[in-house]
């Protein structure tokens, strides 16, 4: 009997040193939240590092190996690549970078110092591969006035001439800010740039074929955006687009642009959404939208309130995995070919550029940043950071939000305390428990999609005698335009950004309408 048992036991712990290797990677933490996931094989295909110490994890965004991006992580790993991810309050430098075959840097919100971007170059040029993926204009998720489109190209639009233009003192002199100069950087390396454009939910299927793509399409059918941008090829020797927007109206711009949203109509003449580039002995890889990458699986609290963040689950949708996937296979692969024109692919043609897309020639639409940052919270210090953020004093961490959601805009959250307020018809709000006359603020809407009426719904926020005060858009008090929102599991997922005029009671009705009708409804206090 004894000897039973011992086999029974021996076998158990057999079964669980089995299912404990099974798993495609180990997982090792270092330094300043420094992470390492190493596959289960001797046979490393690459090794991949990951940007984590320029604001990914700003707002609501989550964009490390271990939160939000760990679907892409985890696909890397199965496929034998090594992932680290750099860790907070680090450089890139040229001899970390060199470590390493491919450098990803996702959505940045604070920007590369000079040292940074000629780091890169020397990394590219000297055989290694980047992938960039940055957003729409004005995602600035931490209030500093810079989105990941302007970090990675490396100005500030309206700003060129002063990259600190409208900071406090206190916040142009912080050493986020030592060693950042203006430059044309991507233009100047890699032959294109992100352009400033704003598109909403888009299904791109206009692909470039397997052999002018290096095989980066092929079995793609379709990837997807949700409020992105594009870019413009300004050197086709050294940059190529390999997936581009259909002809777009007005209806695909993005709700919260801030200028026309669409500059030549889409089409190839926007630019592409997905690009890459070849550079001297490396390669570049460019994305236009976090959500082809991202998942729904943030760990960190929001920096700036604590909130739990919400993050979209698009690395799963469309054929985004096998894009993203197929991109890095790419990358990874060394050709000593210096650009394009050597490579025997069909070369694109210039994109053609609006006056204003001129560096010097760029002007702020609206006065940055769009909203007020939290009381206390300061984006270039750590030690202001919530508990449980990535990279405050106290990295307590977090897996509480199981909740998908969309991505449309993460970077322009409520600058106070928010609240979820459910109704009994099963919708819901989130939106701070308060605000402040003339303050920008945002809504988000979580309504059943079978109480739509095509599709659509409105918002109106007014007091008790029906005067509207609520101003989207920076528009005159009204309701908001209709709109067509994502719908994610039958639900509506959609934000809507505004002010509070003037004329508001203390306390205010919130009102989803959709067909003519009220198909939601909460109140919200005014002070």
């Amino acid at each position: 009997m004894k000897s039973k048992l011992i086999l029974i036991s021996l076998i158990g712990l057999l079964a669980f040193v089995i299912v404990g290797c099974s798993n495609n990677a180990s997982e090792k933490e270092g330094k300043d939240g420094k992470v390492v996931l190493s596959p289960n094989s001797d046979e490393i295909k690459g090794k991949v590092l990951f940007d984590s110490s320029h604001g990914q994890t700003a707002g609501s965004a989550d964009w490390v190996v271990n939160g939000g991006f760990s679907d892409f992580a985890e696909a890397l790993t199965k496929e034998n690549y090594e992932v680290t991810d750099l860790g907070f309050h680090q450089l890139l430098e040229y001899d970390t970078m060199k470590k390493y075959d491919l450098v990803v840097i996702p959505e940045s919100n604070n920007p590369l110092k000079a040292s940074e971007q000629q780091a890169i170059e020397k990394y590219v040029k000297s055989g290694g591969s980047t992938l960039m993926i940055s957003d729409h204009y004005n995602a600035d998720r931490n209030f500093n006035r810079w989105d990941s489109s302007e970090v990675m190209n490396g100005y500030r639009r309206g700003a060129y001439d002063n990259p600190t233009k409208g900071m406090t003192s206190e916040e142009s002199n912080s050493e986020k800010m030592q060693d950042v100069e203006s430059r044309d950087f991507l233009n100047d390396v890699f032959g294109l740039r992100f352009r400033y454009n704003a598109l909403g939910n888009i299904k791109v299927d206009d692909l470039a074929n397997d052999k002018d793509s290096f095989g980066i399409t092929q079995g793609v059918n379709a990837v997807s955006m949700h409020a992105g941008s594009t870019m413009a090829i300004t050197d086709p020797n050294k940059a190529k687009g390999i997936a581009f927007v259909p002809k777009l109206s007005k209806d695909d711009v993005w709700n919260h642009a801030v200028d026309q949203g669409i500059y030549n109509g889409g089409g190839k003449s926007e630019g592409p959404y997905i690009a890459i580039s070849k550079v001297d002995e490396g390669k570049g890889a460019f994305i236009g939208d976090s959500s082809m990458v991202e998942d729904k699986s943030p760990k960190y609290k929001r920096e700036d309130n604590g909130e739990t963040k919400k993050t979209y689950d698009g690395f799963k949708e469309e054929d985004n995995q096998k894009m993203n996937m197929q991109i890095v296979e790419w990358l990874n692969k060394k050709e000593s070919d210096k650009d394009f024109s050597s490579m025997g692919i069909q070369l694109d043609e210039q994109t053609p550029l609006l006056n204003f897309e001129e560096p010097k020639n760029s002007s702020e639409v609206e006065k940055e940043p769009w909203g007020t940052p939290k009381q206390g919270y300061k984006w270039y210090d750590a030690s202001t950071y919530v508990s449980g953020s990535y990279g405050a004093t106290d990295t307590e961490t977090s897996n509480e939000s199981e909740t998908e959601s969309s991505k449309d805009n993460e970077g322009s959250e409520g600058s106070t305390g928010s609240s979820s307020n459910k109704q009994s018809n099963q919708s819901e709000f989130d939106m701070p428990t308060s605000v402040q006359r003339q303050q920008k603020f945002e809504i988000t809407v979580h309504v059943d999609e079978s109480q739509l009426v095509n599709q659509k719904f409105q918002l109106s926020i007014k007091n008790k005698d029906g005067q509207e005060v609520g101003m989207f858009n920076g528009q005159a008090p009204g309701v908001s335009e209709s709109v067509n929102p994502k719908i994610n599991n039958g639900v509506t997922d959609w934000y809507f950004k505004t002010k509070i005029a003037n004329e508001a009671d203390n306390n205010v009705d919130v009102e989803v309408l959709s067909g003519g009708n009220v198909i939601a409804k909460t109140t919200m206090n005014v002070e």
